[in-house]
């Protein structure tokens, strides 16, 4: 994925008597796996942290992941069950405090 140039897009602007045609710079998104460690604070700085944005990248995530796991042609359970196993993480992680006391009463 080469360098961090912009793809240029011409916009159209109307004068009086004449068109003028200027182009208008639209940065290149790089995935993270492409991000080098020294160029990481500058990549995260490019990201979107507004709520549109950060909607914007979790339904691409979304996306990403319902058509890798869910909208294929053989199906399998492997989609459905990597988000049980995440919840019942989540679960556990939030619930480590309690399990960790009940755990200390069994033994003494």
């Amino acid at each position: 994925m080469g360098n961090n140039l912009s793809a240029p897009l011409l916009s159209v602007h109307r004068t009086e008597t004449t068109l003028t045609f200027m182009p208008i710079v639209v940065p290149v998104e790089k995935k993270l796996m492409d991000v080098k460690i020294k160029d990481l604070p500058n990549w995260i700085l490019t990201q979107d942290f507004t709520p549109k944005g950060t909607i914007r990248a979790f339904q691409r995530g979304y996306y990403q992941y319902d058509n890798k796991y869910v909208n294929i042609n053989k199906g399998s359970t492997l989609g459905v069950s990597m988000v049980l196993e995440a919840d019942m993480l989540f679960n556990y992680c939030v619930s480590y405090k309690e399990l960790k006391h009940e755990q200390l009463r069994k033994n003494h």
